[in-house]
């Protein structure tokens, strides 16, 4: 089958077209036929060398798509050859063919095109059980995104409005402060120009705060917490080591959490996937949530995707069309 691999660690210039063969789906897997897989940070880590695949994983980049189930592994049920599925994916993305635990797929919402199921995976899986599960954001709590206008933010800031609670953001320009504003967000805040701990603090500070920058937005992200906030660090843009001042985590009664997704448990991701469907999927099938699409490349071009990606000049997500 056509792939894209990753030749050694290093720029987007490492992602080459191959072929290799077709995966086998193993007890309790499915194998989905893609039209369409997402391109995500975590893709880009891995290319340089700085996001290994768990063990047993495919070396090949890519951890969400949609297409189509072509065959199915043993023990499966509840899903048949023929599906319209999108699923989270332990890698391998970047291909034909790809194999998933089947407990780990959803189906495309009605009125959603393969195209756009593929662009909900991980961002979905990602924020709800951050900011939601880990977090626990409820109704009239003030939830800060940082990069509102990526993938995360873009999703992050649908589902705090559509849930009830009021958002806030940060972003690179006027245009996607502009777009995070569209999509539900109170404030954004162009933090080139403005310090949002300052704004935030004005607003009676965050409950909860989503982070993937890290670097020295911890200690500022700690000042902008209100009493019992919560604290949800799901990357490191700008470096994970940083001096803080524990006292103001004790003195407010702070929480400090994180996560990351690809590691966990296939057990653990079964359980988001459930609680997607239920709580999630409404939304979408009605049309007060859907992803937020940038761009679209051929599967070839990968290492273009990649590039726009870090150009850091996208709103919403990009994808590749197989």
């Amino acid at each position: 089958m056509r792939a894209v691999e990753i030749t050694e660690p290093g720029g987007p210039e490492v992602l080459r077209p191959t072929n290799v063969p077709m995966p086998e789906p193993q007890a309790g897997e499915v194998r989905i036929k893609l039209a369409y897989a997402g391109v995500n940070r975590p893709d880009a880590l891995q290319r340089a060398g700085a996001y290994d695949p768990p063990p047993g994983a495919s070396p090949l980049p890519g951890l969400e798509g949609a297409g189509v189930v072509d065959a199915i592994g043993e023990g499966v049920s509840g899903i048949a050859v023929g599906d319209r599925v999108c699923a989270l994916l332990p890698g391998g993305g970047y291909a034909e063919f790809v194999t998933t635990p089947a407990a780990h797929c959803l189906p495309v919402p009605k009125g959603l095109s393969l195209a756009q199921a593929a662009a909900l995976p991980e961002t979905f899986f990602t924020v709800y059980s951050n900011v939601f599960m880990r977090g626990g954001l409820k109704a009239g709590e003030r939830f800060l995104v940082h990069g509102g206008s990526s993938g995360i933010g873009t999703t992050a800031i649908q589902l705090a409005h559509a849930f009830g609670a009021r958002v806030f953001t940060t972003a690179g320009s006027d245009e996607k402060c502009a777009a995070c504003r569209d999509l539900g967000a109170e404030i954004a805040i162009n933090y080139r120009e403005e310090d949002f701990v300052k704004t935030i603090k004005s607003e009676g500070g965050a409950d909860v705060i989503l982070d993937m920058v890290g670097g020295d937005y911890l200690p500022r992200n700690v000042k902008t917490l209100a009493m019992d906030g919560r604290l949800v660090q799901i990357a490191f843009l700008q470096g994970p080591k940083v001096e803080l001042n524990f006292a103001l985590m004790m003195l407010r009664r702070l929480t400090l959490t994180g996560s990351t997704l690809r590691p966990q448990s296939d057990l653990a991701k079964a359980r988001i996937a459930q609680a997607l469907k239920r709580e999630v999927w409404p939304l979408l099938e009605a049309g007060k949530v859907a992803p937020v699409m940038d761009s679209e490349y051929a599967l070839e071009d990968a290492a273009a995707a990649h590039s726009h990606m870090e150009s850091s000049k996208h709103i919403g997500k990009i994808i590749l069309k197989v």
